[in-house]
Order: structure tokens, then sequence, then C-alpha cells
């Protein structure tokens, strides 16, 4: 049992981990041992913050744009020129969108689907010779995409993209866990609230209501997804695909 829920020595990417809940796994796998490459837009931050994290383990900064097919060709063509071999691949990165119904138009549809399934696609489909490469019947490599409980569940927001947009994350998961099968595992974490800046103006005009109506009655904490990250890329995991994991006090299947 000792080894587990153990981490250390493998490599990851996960995207959009320079803030938020990509950022929280980040650190969650350094703290744990791993390699961690960090992507995201902004070239600056991203390499603050693995600069940030470098003094506790080893993360490196590979700042992409994952909203065109190029980018995230670009970005699977870097890594792959640094290491020949990927254990953990988190497909985090995404965008929201918020607007009354009438006001929706294509532009703000593209923004939020081009890096929420698209960028999610294409990544996986270029970084899928390294993980096969690595992944093996008895220890996989994983793949893990961030979904929403707004993919389960009706949100109250007005975010259709995004709520639409997170759905498809999840059912691309269950049909690349299929297709990569058996060496390679894809499931994905659907996350309820949590302090990220993406959240930052629900939480602060709901938090305390969202708190309330959640049947475990709190926010979630940076451990809550880091601990599931880790189990998703464990050992303990290997027998699990095409599964999402709400991480969520409940709030989708419960309350």
């Amino acid at each position: 049992m000792s080894d587990l829920f153990t981490i250390a020595g493998k490599t990851a990417l996960v995207t959009g981990g320079s803030r938020g809940i990509g950022l929280m796994i980040a650190r969650g796998y350094v703290e744990a041992g791993a390699t961690v490459y960090i992507s995201s837009r902004k070239a600056s931050v991203c390499d603050e913050v693995a600069a940030e994290l470098s003094a506790i383990g080893t993360c490196i900064s590979l700042p992409a744009d994952l909203s065109t097919e190029a980018g995230c060709k670009g970005l699977a063509e870097e890594l792959s020129s640094r290491t020949d071999r990927l254990d953990i691949l988190v497909n985090n990165a995404g965008a929201t969108w918020g607007t009354p119904l009438m006001d929706w138009d294509e532009a703000a549809w593209e923004r939020v689907l081009a890096v929420n399934v698209k960028g999610v696609f294409h990544l996986t489909k270029f970084l899928s010779p390294l993980l096969l490469a690595t992944g093996t019947q008895d220890e996989p490599a994983r793949v893990i995409n961030i979904g929403s409980i707004d993919g389960i569940h009706v949100p109250i927001m007005e975010t259709y993209a995004y709520s639409a947009s997170k759905a498809a994350v999840h059912q691309l998961t269950r049909h690349l866990a299929r297709r990569l099968a058996p060496t390679v595992t894809v499931n994905a974490i659907a996350p309820g609230p949590f302090e990220s800046k993406m959240m930052a103006a629900t939480l602060d005009a709901f938090g305390e209501q969202i708190a309330a109506g959640a049947p475990l009655k709190r926010i979630g904490r940076p451990d809550d997804v880091a601990g599931t990250a880790i189990y998703l890329a464990s050992r303990a995991s290997s027998y699990v695909t095409g599964v999402i994991l709400p991480v969520d006090g409940g709030i989708a299947t419960v309350g």
C-alpha cells in the first residue's frame, strides 16, 4: 500500500497551470514529487509561477495559446523535444463567458468552445503518441480532463457556451477513454465552486449562499481537487477510465 497513491518520478503537463484549479493541481503534483510542466497563454505569468513552484520541486514553464490547433501542436512538439515520456496530461485550460440569452453571438461561442473543447481534443491528439509510448497495461499513462458540474446540472448563470462545452468535455472523455485503452486512461474531474479567478465574481456575490446550499456546506479547497488529481494519476486508479468524477461537495449529485 505504500506506493498506491504515489506519483513521485512521473512527468506531467498541466495546461492552464498558472492559476485557479490548474495551479492547485500543479502545486499538488510538484509537492508529490512529479516533474511538472505548466502551460498558460501569458508567458510572463507562466514563467513566474513555474519559478515559484520550482522552490519546492521541479516545474517548467511552457507558454502556449491552446485556442488554436496550431498552438496545441506547437506545445506538443515543444514538450516532446524536452522529454521522451508523458505520464500525466491534465487538460485544464479553459474559458467562460456569461451574458443574457439574446446578447449571445458567434464570437462568444467560438472563444469558449475553441479552448474548452477543441483545445482539449487537439492537444490530446498531438500528445497521444507520447502518452501511448509511456503507458503500459499495468501502469497506464493518464489523461485528466477538467470538466465542470455545470456540464452535469443546469447552472443558474447564463453561461450557455460554458455549460455546453463542459458537457462536451465529459462525453469526449468517454470517447477518448475507449480509443486510448488499454495503455492510457482518460477520466474527467467535474469541479464545483473553488476559489479561482474564473469564479471570483460569482463567489463575491453568492459565495455564502453557494456554500450554504452545498450538502457539505463549504467551498472547495485546493487540496480537494489536488488530491483527486493525484488519485487519478496514481496506481490506485489504474483500473478506472471513462469516469466523470464530481468534486463539488455534493451540489450536482445530492443537492
